[in-house]
């Protein structure tokens, strides 16, 4: 390995959920392992992304991770790496159900839930307010969506103890943050069928806030406005 710290490459802060999950797993677990990691960010939609881009993933996406020669792209694969080659597997709980139940919400997160994806974009800087929604069939796929993560969220909460979906803050947290800033900047306790399912209760609620508030989540929020 290069003896060169570790270099993240990230989308848009403002826009970009997949770059945030191993940019918040390295904000909290990299300094418990004395471990240095370098941010770039590449910003989307501009003339100068498809080269830039090009230039450091073979995917042409972000986020990818540079270590030394060695190039891992995908989010998930991202974070699974940095759990195993330098975080002593912490990223997970050590109990085996939690890790097993937390690897599983976790994957879940990562490869489903396109209506909110597509309905509820991350935008950091949208002052909250409902999305616009059609009515009927066209809401069904994201009150779909919406009722499992609150479902899993309750779940999660519930089974290990809080306060974050594993007990300890895990890697789950780190995929379900992105999904936290939607919901604030959407309102999303608003909408009607969510208070008429009591869908997003105080304990879904107090764990939104806890994950905005986090302070790694916080410097985020305030390099997105560089």
């Amino acid at each position: 390995m290069s003896s060169l710290p570790l270099k993240l490459y990230i989308g848009t802060r403002r826009y970009s959920s997949w770059s945030l999950r191993p940019w918040l797993l390295l904000a909290h677990f990299a300094p418990q392992h004395a471990l240095d990691f370098e941010t770039s960010e590449i910003l989307l939609d501009t003339d100068a992304f498809p080269s830039q881009v090009r230039a450091v993933s073979p995917t042409s996406r972000v986020p990818v991770l540079h270590d030394g020669d060695l190039v891992i792209w995908d989010s998930l694969a991202i974070c699974e790496y940095l759990n195993e080659r330098y975080f002593a597997g912490q990223a997970w709980p050590k109990a085996k159900v939690a890790r097993a139940f937390g690897r599983s919400m976790t994957a879940e997160m990562h490869s489903g839930f396109s209506a909110l994806r597509s309905t509820m974009p991350m935008d950091l800087h949208r002052s909250p307010a409902l999305p616009e929604l059609g009515v009927g069939a066209d809401q069904q796929p994201l009150q779909a969506d919406i009722r499992r993560i609150c479902a899993l969220w309750r779940e999660s909460l519930a089974r290990f103890g809080g306060p974050y979906l594993l007990g300890e803050f895990s890697m789950a947290d780190c995929f379900f943050a992105p999904v936290c800033t939607r919901f604030k900047h959407y309102a999303a306790e608003t909408l009607p069928f969510v208070r008429e399912a009591g869908l997003l209760g105080r304990q879904e609620q107090d764990y939104i806030a806890r994950i905005i508030a986090d302070p790694h989540m916080q410097e985020w929020y305030a390099a997105s406005y560089g």
